[in-house]
This record gives structure tokens, C-alpha cells and sequence, in this order.
């Protein structure tokens, strides 16, 4: 787990290098999320280059398409591209490494971003793989800003009605969106019995940016039967720095050159403290 913790940090640089170089990215969800995919592709799915088109493989989506660096830092250090490439061509004409995920890259099952489709969707890859009876888990991350949109409800109501217990959502609880808290612009009252009302079993994620907390949530959400698992994961927007942690105004921001060099040196910190803990 301390080498899952010091690859958070180190991906976290990648993120930075990529908006920089792209001049563009929605740097403090990012932060936020990149814990929940190290966990998910380095630790719980049946997901890698080679059996990218294996039926069998387990299924993610990027609901909160708009932090597609953190995926795109991810799938690179699994092996589905170059991070040098990601780097190079992010946010340029042409490029296929665009502001939201595309699916015409390798590893990414379907293009995100219009909020509230990615629940949905997942909802008919799992139930695809309980008609055809397949072992293969889905899984998406939505953002908490997300949460207001309609589509995120039916596709809730959908998962509980066909018990899709091979269905994992992550809400990244981080409380900020692009125009401010979330209580403030859409409040969630109680979201956990929100869900639960739903039909959702729930699991509170007390630290989501920390990996061992997220897996132990992951495995658990496994053992359940009858029933779709969310997963509420308190992160914090911007996580890595204090020049940008629970910061609204990092939500879609480009570090100029003395913020980058002290993100990138609280980064080094954190990763070295970690991995002395």
C-alpha cells in the first residue's frame, strides 16, 4: 500500500505536467479522484492492455469526464499509452487525448462528460453481464456536483430495481464544484440516506484520498448480494497541496510557473513522507 501511496503522488505530477503542457484541465478534481483510479486499476479490476476486449474484463467509466488527466495519468502507467504521448499531444488540434475521455483511445469504454450518463450506462453494462451471465464488475466515478442532474436518479432506480450487485458507483465527496460548495449551489441533504432510500447499499469512505480506506470499501462492496454499492468518498478537491486544496477557484486552473514549482515540491514532500510512515 506505501508504493499504491507513493504512486499517488507521483501520477499526481504527471496530472500537473499534462495540463501545463496542454495549457488546459480540471486540475482539482484530479486530485481529488486520482486516489479512487489508483485503487481501481492497480488494485480491484480485471482491466490491462492485454485483454482491453476480453468480454470478461471488468468495465469503468469516467462519469465526471471533465478530470480525464487523472484517468489519463492512470491508463498511461498501466501500460495502455506512452505518459510521454499524453504529455506531448494533450488539448492540441488533432490530438485524440481531448478534454474528456474518448473512446478512441485504448482502455476507455465509452466518451464522458455530459454529466449524469455515466451511472446510466453502467447500469446497462451491468445488467448486460447479469443476462449474459458474466462475472465481470462495473464500475464509475461520479462527481458530488454531478449529483443534481436527473439521470443520475433514474439510473439509480434502474440498478436497485435489477439488483445489480456487480455495479460499484464512487462519489468523489470532495464538496466544490465550478461555481462553488455544492451545498450552496444544490444541497444533498443526507446523501447516504439519499441513496440507501434508493435502494443502494452505502459505504462511507471517511478518507477517500487514502488507498487503504478505498480498498477495504472496494472489497467490501464485493461480498454484497442483492444490491448495487455506492461508495461516498470524502476527498479533498485539489489534494497534494496546499495551493490548492479546498480551493474552488482550482477547479479548472493552469499553475503558473511559482505555483508549479510549489505543488511539485509539496508533492515530493508528501510522497517522501509517506513512504518513510
Amino acid at each position: 500500500m506505501e508504493n499504491l501511496t507513493a504512486l499517488s503522488y507521483d501520477l499526481r505530477k504527471d496530472v500537473i505536467e499534462i495540463i501545463c503542457a496542454g495549457k488546459a484541465g480540471h486540475i482539482g478534481g484530479d486530485m481529488s479522484v486520482i486516489d479512487t483510479l489508483i485503487a481501481l486499476y492497480f488494485n480491484q479490476m480485471n482491466i490491462s492492455p492485454e485483454n482491453a476486449e476480453d468480454p470478461d474484463r471488468d468495465r469503468f467509466v469516467m462519469s465526471k469526464g471533465h478530470s480525464v488527466e487523472a484517468l489519463y495519468a492512470v491508463l498511461a502507467k498501466k501500460g495502455f499509452f506512452p505518459i510521454e504521448e499524453v504529455v506531448e499531444k494533450f488539448s492540441k488540434f488533432g490530438s485524440k487525448f481531448i478534454g474528456h475521455p474518448n473512446n478512441k483511445l485504448p482502455g476507455i469504454e465509452m466518451n464522458s462528460g455530459s454529466l449524469g450518463h455515466g451511472l446510466p450506462v453502467c447500469v446497462g453494462m451491468a445488467l448486460a453481464g447479469k443476462m449474459n451471465q458474466k462475472s465481470y464488475r462495473v464500475y464509475t466515478v461520479m462527481g458530488d456536483g454531478e449529483l443534481a442532474e436527473g439521470s443520475v436518479w433514474e439510473g439509480a432506480m434502474a440498478a436497485s430495481h435489477y439488483k445489480l450487485d456487480n455495479l460499484c458507483a464512487v462519489v468523489d465527496r470532495n464538496r466544490l464544484q465550478i461555481s462553488g460548495n455544492t451545498e450552496d449551489v444544490m444541497h444533498h441533504d443526507d446523501l447516504h440516506e439519499r441513496f440507501r432510500s434508493f435502494g443502494w447499499n452505502v459505504i462511507d469512505v471517511e478518507d477517500g484520498n487514502n488507498i487503504d480506506q478505498l480498498i477495504a470499501a472496494f472489497e467490501e462492496a464485493k461480498t454484497v448480494k442483492g444490491k448495487p454499492t455506492v461508495l461516498i468518498a470524502n476527498t479533498v478537491k485539489g489534494c497534494g497541496s496546499p495551493v490548492m486544496e479546498n480551493k474552488a477557484g482550482w477547479h479548472h486552473h493552469v499553475p503558473n510557473e511559482e505555483e508549479y514549482t510549489q505543488i511539485m515540491k509539496d508533492l515530493e514532500e508528501r510522497k517522501e513522507a509517506a513512504l518513510h510512515e
